[in-house]
């Protein structure tokens, strides 16, 4: 293959995984408004939101570690609190690692890492073949693009608006959520119990006097690791759900 051929190889592959990008970052730009607007309202500006968002591309991390920033929580705790809620991308990168073309190179399967999150996972994991560099930066630069651009309109939109309007706008992050659990809860039972313990647990912790000593972030801990636990042990997938 020429080096002219290879350009265009690589230019094709490029584009034809940002074109399988384009549903994701249109979605990525409207769930990180309200990131956007939420970070504005517990305090940062808009370029710490904005980089925060360039640097990290998860929404309940980044909605959760904003939180704990702003609270002036420790180092630890936010590490921790992190390490539980994005736990499932280190599956997720070893999954595709597998993929990957043979002897790509570690600074290429770095940046390849960098990108990867439930959305962009399951198009690549459907990819026919080995993932190839050149596509999967065309699957990531969309999100990516559309993610930190949602966050900067958010917050612009956060420091133009009406305090009121603003506060309002600021439950969609809820509404994201909501409707994420909500369906999944109708249609599988351990869900719902799930859901309905940790609810009871984050009540218990945010009024139970006993239980004031700990911070928003360890609470958020201690429920993540307790719910996954019983609900593994009360619910074991069977063998053809894997």
């Amino acid at each position: 293959m020429t080096e002219h051929e290879y350009k265009t190889d690589q230019r094709s592959l490029f584009l034809a995984g940002m074109k399988a990008s384009i549903p994701i970052a249109l979605g990525y730009f409207a769930v990180s408004a309200a990131y956007g607007m939420a970070a504005i309202i517990e305090g940062m500006t808009i370029t710490q939101a904005t980089v925060t968002s360039l640097i990290t591309l998860t929404s309940a991390g980044q909605f959760a570690g904003t939180t704990l920033i702003c609270a002036g929580a420790s180092l630890v705790e936010l590490i921790l609190t992190q390490l539980i809620i994005n736990a499932r991308y280190f599956l997720m990168s070893i999954s595709l690692a597998q993929k990957a073309a043979l002897h790509t190179p570690l600074w290429k399967r770095m940046l390849m890492a960098y990108g990867i999150t439930d959305e962009i996972y399951a198009v690549a994991i459907s990819e026919k073949g080995r993932l190839r560099f050149a596509w999967m930066m065309g699957l990531i630069v969309g999100p990516v693009a559309g993610w930190t651009l949602g966050t900067w309109a958010g917050g612009l939109a956060s420091a133009t608006l009406p305090t009121d309007l603003v506060n309002c706008l600021g439950l969609a992050m809820y509404g994201m959520f909501i409707a994420i659990f909500i369906p999944a809860a109708k249609k599988s039972r351990p869900v719902f119990y799930c859901v309905l313990l940790a609810c009871g647990l984050s009540c218990l912790f945010a009024w139970a006097p006993a239980l004031q000593i700990f911070s928003g972030g360890y609470s958020i801990i201690i429920i993540t690791v307790v719910v996954s636990a019983l609900m593994a042990w009360l619910f074991p997938r069977s063998e053809d759900e894997q």
